[in-house]
């Protein structure tokens, strides 16, 4: 009954903080509120928290590796394949179809799949997966596209072309300078996500086998325990339908893309990865986890609106759910 009812609240919770803002017990941009304390604070610290309950190996640093390859190979395959389209279109499909909602979602769901233990496989495939979703994917997409930080396709003029107009220097000087602007930005968003910052510390201290001491598990505790509440909430107060039949041609896009992948990812884990059946099952179940909550903060920022890919995430938070749950069971016949 547990798998069942952990997934549906987690759910419960989008629907409540989606009910609560189409009633106006939230406004419109009360969620960016709640964005910033999860993403500068409640998630940094649950990932503390993590590291300073759960032992972790330096062996299980091949999870990290994979996790990253799994999270970085998607957003280069969509920027491919769609060279004629719009660089809106593009830039959206390149943050929402790749990334895995580990910290905020799959840590309870493996808690109740497969018991705490599997938290610690979970955390070093988030690490991995944390350099593209709290930087990797949104510099990658920004670069690529030519998207000036800091402000949305919009104020940028982009229209309807593959990549938002640029000239391209061709003084010495002049690309120098832009080398060293371009290299500022991409330095920026790695350093600038205190998520990442913090696995960083967390990595440095596994590899000088530095132990976290209890205090620091007492203190980051509430974190952890907040952590998926917040998120789940925020998720629910920038949710809104598909506003037409573009909006929800993008959603089965990023669906198209998504699903093959999570399956392929999920079962070239389970057959090559060095590990017994648990860490491989919890890496499995990793891989079919939904969108990451990073991806909404980065569409809003890219494109002025989040609302989208707040959908988005709600409908792969329910596939998710389902196809981690049907791994599960298949795994453990």
């Amino acid at each position: 009954m547990s798998v069942i009812i952990q997934p549906f609240t987690l759910l419960l919770i989008i629907a409540a903080g989606y009910v609560f803002k189409r009633t106006g017990l939230f406004s419109p941009k009360d969620y960016r509120v709640l964005q910033t304390a999860e993403f500068d604070l409640i998630l940094p610290g649950a990932i503390i928290y993590s590291f300073a309950t759960n032992p972790h190996e330096i062996s299980l640093l091949w999870i990290s590796v994979y996790a990253f390859i799994a999270a970085a190979l998607p957003p280069v395959m969509i920027f491919l394949s769609t060279r004629r389209r719009p660089v809106a279109d593009r830039a959206f499909l390149m943050l929402n179809g790749a990334g895995f909602n580990i910290g905020c979602f799959c840590f309870p769901m493996l808690q109740v799949l497969l018991g705490s233990s599997a938290i610690i496989p979970a955390a070093m495939f988030d690490i991995g997966n944390c350099v593209m979703v709290a930087a990797g994917t949104n510099v990658i997409t920004r670069t690529l596209l030519h998207i000036q930080p800091g402000i949305t396709l919009s104020q940028q003029h982009a229209g309807d072309s593959p990549v938002v107009p640029y000239a391209k220097p061709t003084d010495p000087q002049a690309k120098q300078l832009a080398r060293k602007s371009l290299f500022e930005a991409v330095a920026k968003g790695f350093l600038g996500s205190p998520s990442f910052d913090v696995y960083l510390i967390m990595i440095a201290f596994m590899c000088l086998d530095i132990h976290l001491p209890q205090w620091v598990a007492m203190m980051t505790q509430p974190f952890s325990a907040a952590n998926a509440f917040c998120a789940m909430l925020m998720v629910g107060m920038l949710t809104d339908a598909p506003a037409n039949r573009h909006d929800v041609r993008t959603v089965l896009e990023v669906l198209a893309w998504r699903i093959p992948c999570a399956i392929v990812f999920a079962f070239i884990a389970w057959h090559i990865l060095p590990f017994n059946a648990l860490i491989r099952e919890a890496v499995v179940l990793c891989c079919l986890s939904p969108i990451a909550i990073f991806s909404t903060m980065f569409t809003d920022k890219v494109l002025g609106n989040a609302k989208l890919a707040g959908f988005t995430l709600s409908v792969t938070a329910i596939l998710g759910t389902a196809m981690m749950v049907i791994a599960h069971t298949i795994i453990g016949a």
